[in-house]
């Protein structure tokens, strides 16, 4: 007896099945699922019967017992504290580590800077007066719209006089192969500042008696109130009897806070009182906004710090030092004008 499948289940594409089934199995067939039908299946037949979440929960005396504080206490060995509880931890070891470090800002850090609380007067110059004062002088109006004026090359080319000048690569400016710095238009953004003050000193003693250079690098020291760094002679010179990888002078970077003290006892304290002295050569400059002058050993002696106690530096030993101020100035005349505002006189033929 063949099975018949409604006409809506055929499928025309595929011939009928047809069923070649002992006599009398498709009646027992029929018997075994109806009979699973009619039992209903239970869902949480496979789950056990105890479980944490029907489970009772603790009784009262096993809740008035539990002191976590009291079993602490009675430890033998106590366990080790957070080594992160007072401070962070030493090295930042990335952004997924669990133990981040604070910010700077946070006084546990260990980048936390105090201040600072007031700015020099010299730098508080500077904002309020100078700053304004240089955009006024240095600044150039271009109406918008106006197209921009063609630049000539920076380059020298060959004038192509000699068959070997063909395909020969350009040539520097005249005097030099140094290119000077493009000048951009003065806007509040760029204006002149101070960016660093280099001290330097070589004392020519120091080859036979290194007394000079410790003598040299407290001087330093305490008329910038940075660390002086020594330094190596490079080559060897034969006229100085001078040998390569010796120590023979001292230098300090100044930065920040430290420069405009340092600048401000300059201009105020020490320049006035040098005998005979017209100011800085108005040819000093490297043509990018960086000018430089020279402090003998006298003048060095009229800082507070070496005059207060003078008693404590050998005489002959105190030496003269060059003073380099680095300026974000791209030429000597701007870089000239910002140190003339913070008082730096100049003289003779100014060179831009």
């Amino acid at each position: 007896m063949a099975l018949r499948v409604p006409l809506k289940l055929r499928n025309p594409s595929r011939r009928p099945f047809r069923s070649r089934a002992l006599p009398g199995c498709t009646l027992q067939t029929r018997n075994a699922a109806s009979q699973a039908l009619a039992v209903e299946e239970d869902p949480f037949e496979d789950l056990e019967p105890a479980s944490s979440i029907i489970a009772d929960g603790p009784s009262e005396e096993i809740i008035k017992t539990f002191d976590p504080v009291k079993q602490s206490n009675e430890r033998s060995t106590q366990l080790p504290a957070s080594r992160y509880q007072f401070r962070p931890p030493r090295y930042y070891r990335g952004p997924l580590h669990p133990h981040q470090p604070p910010p700077s800002s946070d006084p546990s850090s260990r980048e936390f800077k105090a201040g600072p609380f007031t700015l020099p007067s010299l730098q508080q110059t500077y904002h309020a007066t100078i700053a304004p004062d240089l955009m006024t002088l240095t600044y150039k109006h271009i109406p918008f719209g106006t197209p921009p004026p063609l630049r000539p090359a920076r380059l020298r080319e060959w004038d192509d006089s000699s068959p070997y000048h063909k395909n020969r690569a350009r040539r520097g400016p005249r005097g030099g192969d140094v290119l000077r710095l493009l000048k951009k238009p003065t806007t509040f953004r760029n204006i002149p500042r101070l960016e660093k003050i280099t001290l330097h000193t070589m004392v020519k003693a120091a080859k036979n008696d290194s007394a000079h250079l410790h003598t040299a690098g407290m001087v330093v020291q305490a008329i910038t109130g940075v660390r002086a760094t020594p330094c190596k002679s490079k080559r060897d010179v034969g006229q100085w009897d001078l040998r390569k990888g010796k120590f023979v002078a001292v230098k300090a970077e100044l930065r920040g806070e430290d420069m405009y003290h340092f600048l401000n006892k300059c201009v105020n304290v020490v320049m006035p009182r040098i005998k005979d002295w017209h100011g800085v050569k108005g040819t000093s400059g490297d043509s990018s906004g960086n000018l430089s002058f020279g402090l003998d050993e006298d003048a060095v002696a009229l800082f507070p710090e070496i005059e207060a106690n003078y008693d404590m530096y050998p005489a002959k030993m105190i030496p003269g030092c060059h003073v380099t101020i680095c300026t974000t100035a791209t030429n000597d005349r701007e870089g000239r004008l910002l140190l003339s505002a913070l008082g730096i006189p100049f003289f003779g033929k100014l060179v831009d």
